[in-house]
């Protein structure tokens, strides 16, 4: 279980905490059904997804199918039945965060700020350097 001394560092990082990335597997319900079998011999109930699309998508099919993906792994054998009735409700809280900036309804999604500061620190180095050597960069 984290507690906030183990996370209240990480506020201000961008990108992913944990090591997270794209998951082929994850687009098939056999990727969904083994993070299902994880997250439940974790007991972990609570899922917090920052993403764009293809994030948030997959985190409302994998909130759709979890009830069936319980009852297969407890089928399976890969889950008991206490392990089944204590994750039996996933909670999934979606945030958009995109560089792009292309969600409606949001004046400013998680990353475009970060994301647009990182560029203008470039553009005002790169201008200095410019500037030092007489030339233009384009």
């Amino acid at each position: 279980e984290a507690q906030w001394r183990d996370v209240s560092g990480i506020m201000q990082k961008g990108g992913t905490v944990i090591g997270s990335a794209r998951c082929k597997d994850f687009r098939e319900r056999e990727g969904r059904l083994k993070a299902a079998c994880n997250l439940v011999q974790r007991g972990i109930t609570n899922l917090v997804v920052i993403g764009g699309d293809g994030s948030l998508t997959g985190a409302n099919l994998f909130r759709q199918e979890w009830s069936s993906l319980l009852e297969e792994l407890l089928k399976d054998g890969r889950i008991d039945q206490k392990q089944s009735m204590s994750c039996s409700h996933l909670n999934i809280v979606g945030m958009v965060g995109s560089i792009d900036n292309d969600f409606c309804g949001t004046d400013m999604t998680i990353g475009a700020d970060s994301a647009l500061h990182r560029i203008i620190e470039a553009i005002d180095n790169i201008a200095t350097t410019a500037s030092s050597h007489q030339r233009c960069f384009v």
